[in-house]
């Protein structure tokens, strides 16, 4: 069945509406504070065990962990291994523009003058350059959106939501991103995986019998 734009937010509302709730609060929260109050009080969070799992979260929005589990997809079913890849394509290639429209500061620049205050985990390469938006975040949400579509089960979407929050919340635990960029980040995955859904599943080809297996099966 050819889904609607209304279908695929019908489909992935357990993770949309909470989201929106969060969106909310963040917009709030961005409202009242200023980018430096937000910085520090995240990065003055912190501790041994989060210094260990916070790489490991940031590399669930890692591209290279997208085409991985498009490749896995691939030997079981050729229509979500298409969606997945190209969804991560489509967004991947807005953020880097948009990162190279703004080039903003991360940071580590952005403080250059208050690095002693800063709070830096050991062994993560800090970038300075192309803040805004977070491209981890990007793609965890874009994510968290597919596989929520994906999920006969609708009470995952909460749970994909989870991820793509810690995800967001690593880049800037990691000092890699600011609140702001983390949060449109989010913005910027959820609606274009929306409509790329929206536009990519409605092709004649991919809706196929044979789009529906895989290079197992």
């Amino acid at each position: 069945m050819k889904p609607g734009i209304n279908d695929v937010l019908r489909r992935i509302k357990w993770m949309v509406i909470p989201y929106l709730l969060i969106l909310c609060i963040c917009l709030v929260i961005k409202l009242t504070f200023s980018r430096e109050e937000i910085y520090f009080t995240v990065n003055g969070i912190n501790s041994p065990f989060a210094d260990f799992i916070a790489p490991y979260l940031t590399d669930l929005g890692n591209g290279w962990t997208a085409v991985a589990i498009s490749a896995i997809l691939l030997l079981f079913n050729y229509r979500k291994a298409l969606l997945l890849a190209s969804a991560y394509a489509v967004t991947s290639i807005s953020a880097q523009i948009i990162k190279y429209i703004f080039d903003a500061p991360r940071p580590k620049l952005y403080f250059r003058d208050q690095l002693s205050r800063i709070h830096f985990v050991k062994g993560v390469e800090i970038l300075s350059y192309h803040s805004f938006p977070s491209g981890h975040t990007i793609t965890a949400f874009s994510t968290a959106v597919i596989f929520t579509y994906w999920s006969r089960n609708k009470a995952w979407g909460p749970l994909f939501l989870l991820v793509a929050i810690l995800v967001g919340y690593s880049r800037m635990y990691l000092s890699e991103h600011f609140f702001e960029d983390v949060t449109a980040g989010s913005v910027i995955g959820v609606i274009l995986t929306v409509i790329w859904l929206y536009w990519l599943d409605n092709k004649a080809f991919i809706q196929q019998p044979k789009w529906q297996h895989g290079l197992l099966n």
